[in-house]
């Protein structure tokens, strides 16, 4: 990155890159996806308030450490909408340091709704005309994988990738997601074949699904056989919330070993903060043992 005075904003226009292109190459940098989490716990052990500034010196110093090191970053956007105006403005800039860094964001805020207010979102969050606009984002189908239309064509003019939740490892999550829609067919089966459909139609890998690194058996058990999986996957859970690259192998088989599985991790890495070098050391650390189990070292 370019050096920076304290203080001064970072900014870089929303791009128009096309996710489908752009993930394979950051995924080959490093299958490590750095979650950007400044909840009020990790701000308090980086001796940082809890404000919007706080954040701020949070977040960018986590992607200074990042660039040039890992390929993706996930800002949770929750973390920061807590700070109303000011928080939002912070995300704007985070975005932008995220692609001044050339490290391509995936910005974690779970829309779902229908219609209009689902078109609003996609305008927000994937159309480059906004400040908000992240290089992909993800999205919760269960208000019917239809309803994801005007995200879906976003994706399709702009080149915006989405992340679909599809099997994740919270307690709760099974009794949507394991349930059997009239056909007979498991939810989590149907999110995934309507995201391989669309990818299949805009002939590029812009949508995936978001599918933890923690369900176990759970996908053979549902009958989706995760070899056949084509589109990238989002994994949340490794590291502090138990997964394993052990794990990873077992959920994802071949999937995981070619390099189609982003590993997101937060805690394990931020814990390692604020010294620059330390969350660099994490970042390197388990990109190391992910390459290892993928074994591309």
């Amino acid at each position: 990155m370019n050096e920076r005075k304290p203080g001064e904003p970072v900014t870089a226009e929303p791009g128009t890159r096309d996710f489908g292109r752009a993930w394979p190459a950051a995924v080959r940098t490093s299958a490590l996806c750095v979650g950007i989490d400044p909840h009020a716990g990790l701000l308090a052990d980086w001796g940082l308030p809890d404000t919007a500034d706080g954040a701020r010196t949070f977040s960018l110093a986590v992607i200074e450490a990042a660039a040039g090191r890992v390929g993706l970053v996930k800002p949770q956007s929750a973390f920061y909408e807590r700070f109303g105006s000011a928080g939002v403005a912070v995300l704007e800039e985070v975005l932008a340091a995220a692609r001044a860094a050339d490290l391509l964001s995936v910005l974690d805020i779970k829309r779902g709704d229908i219609g209009s207010t689902m078109a609003g979102y996609a305008q927000a969050y994937m159309d480059p005309a906004s400040p908000l606009c992240a290089d992909a984002v993800t999205l919760s189908p269960y208000l019917g994988f239809g309803s994801l239309a005007p995200a879906l064509d976003a994706a399709r003019e702009f080149g915006t990738g989405v992340f679909v939740l599809a099997l994740t490892s919270n307690p709760d999550g099974p009794q949507v997601q394991h349930a059997l829609t009239p056909a007979g067919r498991p939810v989590a089966a149907e999110v995934i074949a309507g995201v391989e459909e669309f990818n299949a139609e805009v002939g590029s890998p812009r949508a995936g699904v978001v599918i933890g690194a923690t369900i176990g058996g759970a996908m053979p058990a549902l009958g989706i056989d995760p070899a056949q999986l084509t589109c990238p996957v989002l994994a949340p859970g490794f590291g502090a919330q138990g997964g394993t690259p052990d794990d990873l192998a077992a959920v994802f088989g071949d999937s995981f070993t070619s390099g189609r599985v982003l590993v997101s991790a937060s805690r394990s890495v931020l814990a390692a903060g604020p010294d620059r070098a330390g969350l660099s050391g994490a970042m390197d650390e388990i990109t190391h043992v992910l390459r290892q189990r993928m074994r591309l070292d």
